[in-house]
């Protein structure tokens, strides 16, 4: 890549990266399943009226829409709601990478490499190392949603292979409109829709501030800056610059509320993300593809 194009996916790393302490701000003032689906609303209003739809079946939006962006942050904004750590929440989302080998393996047929193989188990052990040091401190649940919100980034990214070609941006604008009504639905049902009006209407500066920069910066110019470096070269020459995230994420998170993670947390972070560096190694055999190739980034 050109020094300006480093540069540039660095950049979006570091916004994804600080984009979890900005979701963290937000969801003090503002219920997790009404945060998401204002995210999204932003996103694809007035979005959609310049940004034109990709060319793809209906179908394939709605199921990038409910497993990536609904799916996927309403279990990530739910868990950190609950007291996932902003900091360990993108790293353990990197799972989303294993599962999607796995899934690609069973629904499309694709055959895993060794070394992608190698790259799942060495994830697996990470994530259970991670699970034993946060368990020590914390309960597991939000941590076993973030788990689950990686498995659902991984069906999107399945869905998301019938849409190879299409415009990226658009898809992911004309996606986000999936997201609002489904998500207000269950938060009317868990928070009452007392709360999901009231959030609403009175919506704090930290919450504005924080949805802005989750819109803006992390969705728009982000995935805008993001789909233009896969126009220019192969998905494994950008995908990798993913692996800045969960180290970012970290040090915003320590930098803005103090959060240090457990020593055996660090020790399974490593390991996890030493798993995904091996799922993309470049497969030998043309049956197989990297998981460079099929893994989308959604933060």
């Amino acid at each position: 890549m050109k020094p300006q194009h480093s540069a540039l996916a660095v950049l979006v790393a570091v916004i994804w990266g600080v984009n979890f302490v900005a979701i963290e701000l937000g969801l003090r003032d503002v219920p997790p399943l009404v945060f998401a689906a204002l995210r999204f609303a932003l996103v694809a209003v007035p979005a959609m009226l310049f940004v034109p739809k990709p060319a793809v079946p209906w179908r394939v939006i709605a199921g990038v829409g409910l497993f990536m962006s609904a799916g996927q942050f309403g279990l990530v904004y739910l868990a950190m709601h609950w007291g996932m750590p902003a900091g360990l929440a993108p790293l353990v989302l990197q799972s989303q990478m294993l599962f999607t080998i796995l899934l690609a393996s069973v629904v499309l047929k694709e055959r895993p490499t060794t070394a992608q193989l190698a790259g799942v188990g060495a994830g697996v052990v990470g994530l259970v190392l991670v699970a034993l040091g946060r368990g020590a401190v914390a309960p597991l649940g939000p941590l076993v949603l973030v788990v689950l919100a990686g498995l659902s980034w991984g069906i999107g990214n399945t869905i998301s292979r019938a849409a190879r070609g299409a415009s990226g941006l658009g898809l992911v604008v004309w996606s986000a409109a999936v997201v609002p009504v489904p998500m207000l639905a269950l938060a009317a049902i868990v928070d009452g829709p007392g709360a999901v009006v009231g959030s609403l209407a009175h919506l704090s500066a930290p919450a504005l501030m924080s949805t802005l920069f989750t819109v803006g910066l992390a969705s728009l110019v982000g995935y805008t800056a993001w789909n233009s470096l896969l126009g220019k070269y192969p998905a494994a020459a950008v995908v990798p610059y993913t692996l800045l995230v969960p180290p970012v994420g970290m040090a915003a998170a320590w930098l803005a509320f103090g959060e240090v993670p457990q020593l055996l947390e660090i020790v399974g972070g490593a390991v996890l993300l030493a798993g995904v560096c091996a799922t993309l190694a470049r497969p030998r055999s043309r049956k197989a593809v990297p998981a460079a190739e099929l893994a989308e980034v959604s933060p």
